[in-house]
């Protein structure tokens, strides 16, 4: 990973509160805000408990911060 990709993803988590809901985030920050490892955010969007990723492009997967934010809320109620 480059240094430009670990200081954005550094940045995406450290701002996440405040990134509008349009605004997507990649593998690392969903991993990083639920505290598990890749594979286990890839088991729980085939398992339903995590919201689909959306496509940007041919390699590019991320997910839209207001359905991580939905997400978030309904594990803590």
């Amino acid at each position: 990973m480059t240094q430009n990709l670990k200081t954005h993803n550094t940045l995406a988590l450290e701002s996440f509160d405040t990134l509008p809901a349009s605004a997507h985030v990649r593998l690392p920050v969903v991993a990083a805000l639920n505290g598990v490892s890749h594979p286990t955010i890839w088991r729980w969007v085939k398992a339903g408990r995590l919201p689909s990723p959306v496509k940007l492009g041919a390699n590019t997967t991320a997910w839209r911060v207001g359905d991580l934010r939905e997400f978030m809320q309904g594990q803590s109620a």
